[in-house]
């Protein structure tokens, strides 16, 4: 991916009802971070909470409301908010409210890959289980909060 990528474009993949164009990868940037432009169904299914042992998060609200949980703190970010998730501290986000959402999501080192395989498991008929995605995040340094 070279040039300008507009709102939605790079390499665009869906899990969770999630929409998650990707700006940088790790291809791109030699592991170091992978960014992606996340658009964010209202109501849609969260994360599960958990913790990366090898990397850092980062997350910028670009349009709505986005529902942030951080260690025992629970918060709302609107457009022009920043979060830093630390390695190992315990969080989740979602969008409660009635209407899409946007945001950037910054991974430090790069996790396009494990997006790939959750695209994957939730490529089925049916939605995966909580386990199952459990089980894909354990293989990529994330462990349950």
């Amino acid at each position: 991916m070279t040039g300008i990528l507009p709102p939605g474009a790079g390499h665009v993949l869906t899990a969770r009802g999630s929409v998650m164009a990707f700006k940088a990868v790790a291809g791109t940037t030699g592991g170091d971070f992978s960014l992606m432009e996340r658009t964010l169904p209202p109501g849609g299914r969260t994360p599960p909470p958990h913790r990366h042992l090898n990397c850092s998060e980062a997350f910028f609200v670009l349009e709505g409301a986005i529902m942030f949980r951080l260690d025992d703190a629970e918060m709302t970010g609107t457009p022009g908010d920043f979060l830093l998730v630390p390695r190992g501290a315990a969080h989740t986000f979602g969008n409660k409210s009635a209407e899409p959402a946007r945001l950037l999501v910054l991974h430090a080192p790069a996790m396009d890959a494990y997006f790939e395989e959750l695209q994957e498991l939730w490529s089925g008929a049916e939605p995966p289980g909580r386990d199952q995605e459990r089980a894909l995040m354990a293989r990529y340094g994330m462990e349950p909060a």
